[in-house]
């Protein structure tokens, strides 16, 4: 037996639904057959129609032939995912989640440019977006560590949580609470199994630990679990490598909201933000230390993948900017 309502269900938003259909929340996906969680427990049905993700709501029903998924329900935030290198608008990680934890370990060293990159997916996903300093009982201070990278990344909170002391995990339940879900991403071996498994109070997901600085991949697929008097935590795979799909374009914005507000102040609205730019506010940020260039070719890199992805000639328009940019620093530098 499911509490649909714990896991967020409020009601078709068109009416009621046909007769003989019932509404279920997909927990698990493999490949042809997904998990479905319904007031009356749990079904195993063969996929046949439009693809699905943990954290779907679908209506379904039983026929002669066994249980049938009949229609999948709008999703009110996606967190997408684009595969790199190829024209594609994403695959879908993880559906209706109402919190986006990026989830960064304290070891190996925490790095600021993927946190970009996931923090601009969690944003563009429509979810609230927080981040969460994992394994911070490793670290002799937790605090000062998640000082720093908030320091290296403008407008960020950063939550040190520890699932094996329970400290920071607070922090998490809340947003797992009767009726919400939180979803993890993060890199592989970040220890956002064992968050869940903190969250849930059991081990329902393996873990397993770092080997040589490198993550090691535990979770293989997408799995939603009910949290015990709460709502429910969707688990994801360890991401390598993060592209950024046509929709994310509003994420980039929102994890580099500082820049974006640089450029407004740009004298020109088509402005390019490099060194040839009159009056460009970005340059003269850059130019006075008060923007970090690690942090400013990020957001060029990020603006260039959504490019990519939104139109293939101002993908071109891109690399050819950033191969320019290169042979201008190269002949700057050549002066002195």
């Amino acid at each position: 037996m499911t509490d649909l309502a714990a896991l967020g269900w409020a009601g078709l938003p068109d009416g009621e639904a046909p007769r003989g259909w019932f509404p279920g929340r997909i927990s698990r996906v493999d490949r042809r057959w997904c998990t479905l969680l319904t007031a009356d427990g749990e079904l195993r049905i063969r996929l046949t129609g439009e693809p699905v993700c943990s954290g779907d709501w679908v209506l379904a029903s039983i026929g002669a032939y066994g249980p049938r998924l009949e229609r999948v329900l709008p999703r009110r935030t996606a967190l997408v995912r684009a595969d790199p290198g190829q024209d594609t608008v994403g695959q879908i990680v993880a559906a209706n989640a109402d919190t986006v934890a990026v989830v960064e370990s304290v070891e190996p060293t925490p790095n600021a440019g993927r946190l970009e990159r996931l923090l601009a997916l969690a944003w563009a996903s429509g979810a609230k977006a927080l981040v969460v300093l994992a394994k911070s009982d490793l670290a002799s201070e937790p605090v000062l560590l998640a000082a720093h990278l908030e320091a290296s990344v403008p407008g960020l909170a950063v939550h040190p949580v520890s699932a094996v002391t329970g400290d920071g995990i607070g922090v998490l339940a809340e947003e797992c609470a009767w009726g919400r879900t939180l979803a993890l991403v993060g890199a592989s071996g970040a220890g956002k199994s064992s968050l869940v498994n903190a969250l849930v109070g059991r081990p329902v997901m393996n873990t397993a630990e770092i080997r040589g600085g490198r993550g090691r991949h535990t979770t293989t697929f997408r799995a939603l679990v009910p949290v015990p008097g709460g709502g429910a935590v969707i688990d994801t795979p360890g991401l390598r490598a993060v592209g950024m799909a046509e929709s994310s374009g509003a994420g980039v914005d929102a994890a580099f909201a500082d820049i974006v507000v640089l450029a407004s102040l740009c004298r020109h609205g088509d402005c390019r933000h490099d060194e040839r730019a009159e009056g460009c506010a970005v340059v003269a940020a850059l130019e006075r230390g008060e923007l970090a260039r690690r942090r400013f070719d990020a957001w060029r890199r990020l603006r260039h993948d959504v490019a990519v992805q939104t139109d293939p000639r101002a993908a071109r328009r891109a690399v050819a900017e950033v191969f320019r940019q290169r042979r201008v620093r190269r002949q700057h530098r050549g002066k002195y």
